[in-house]
């Protein structure tokens, strides 16, 4: 059963877009559709607002934690075009600034800490950038998919380091390729991977009849073959599997009542959480046969703790 361990009143003043933990669970942060980002320290279930972020003139539709052993770093994009990366160095502030994208950029992902400091962005121009810190000249370098998607690009997730075709050691294999997965307005999931100094389109996955909304690379944590999960305004939610990141399978989670917002899968990658227009999230896991079951489920406003309990987390 899902659980409502601790409710956050987070004092945006509009629409919540996303909400991200680091990687510790001791920090969310969210942002909103009143421009801003706002962090919370949540240590032992209670809430400390620890930092307010005014750098975005749109609302700001998603948020992005960094691995800590590149410090602490949070990237933010946003409809205004520009993405930022904060930093904290006793306060929060804005590290760096990108404005490529010529319309709304719609999400962010860090790159496996493996890879290093890389920050891939797509955007509503149908675009999609990817942004690596340099150590050596403390710049940022920009490699950019021009056309990546017609119409748009809605989503981005990356491959993990370790994955099926990489030996299970992702710094033993230095000519493994990287590879990200995209989703757009065209219907279409594309995967694109590094080629010498440009990114090539590898595969198109054609499944869904409508907009895909997101897309999300499962980690590869003891599973033999890899995983990506897409959701769509076809209501559907879909698992495309592969054992060498050439091949893909799909096979249709479930068709729900309403539109799909969002996917994302838990730390070891066998549970897939999903939300969409009809307010609910639920859990699915795989069964040995290979069928996706509903494990889990919550509506709008429902698993409230009673306070007693909430007092004890």
């Amino acid at each position: 059963m899902i659980s409502v361990l601790n409710t956050i009143d987070t004092g945006h003043e509009d629409m919540i877009h996303d909400a991200e933990l680091d990687y510790y669970g001791l920090r969310l942060a969210t942002c909103s559709s009143d421009n801003s980002v706002k962090i919370y320290d949540i240590k032992s279930g209670t809430q400390t607002l620890a930092a307010d972020l005014k750098g975005h003139f749109g609302p700001v539709w998603q948020i992005a934690w960094a691995h800590p052993k590149y410090g602490n770093l949070l990237a933010s994009c946003s409809y205004d075009r520009k993405v930022i990366i904060w930093k904290e160095s006793g306060e929060w502030t804005k590290l760096y600034e990108y404005t490529g994208h010529e319309s709304s950029v719609n999400s962010v992902a860090w790159a496996p800490a493996e890879y290093g400091l890389i920050l891939a962005c797509c955007s509503s121009d149908g675009s999609i950038s990817i942004i690596t810190y340099n150590q050596d000249g403390g710049n940022w370098d920009v490699k950019k998919i021009p056309g990546a998607h017609a119409i748009g690009v809605n989503s981005i997730s990356w491959c993990p380091a370790i994955s099926a075709d990489l030996n299970l050691d992702p710094l033993s294999n230095k000519e493994a390729p990287k590879r990200i997965v995209s989703g757009g307005c065209d219907n279409l999931i594309k995967i694109w991977r590094e080629q010498g100094d440009q990114w090539v389109e590898e595969n198109r996955l054609e499944m869904h009849m409508d907009w895909v909304r997101d897309v999300a690379w499962a980690p590869s944590l003891g599973l033999q073959h890899s995983m990506i999960a897409s959701c769509s305004q076809d209501k559907r939610v879909v698992i495309w599997t592969s054992d060498d990141n050439v091949s893909w399978t799909p096979t249709i989670l479930n068709t729900f009542d309403d539109v799909v917002w969002s996917v994302s899968w838990s730390l070891t990658g066998n549970i897939l959480a999903v939300s969409g227009g009809d307010n609910k999230v639920s859990l699915w896991r795989e069964n040995a046969d290979g069928q996706w079951l509903c494990i889990s489920e919550v509506a709008k406003g429902l698993g409230q703790t009673p306070s007693e309990e909430r007092s004890t987390l």
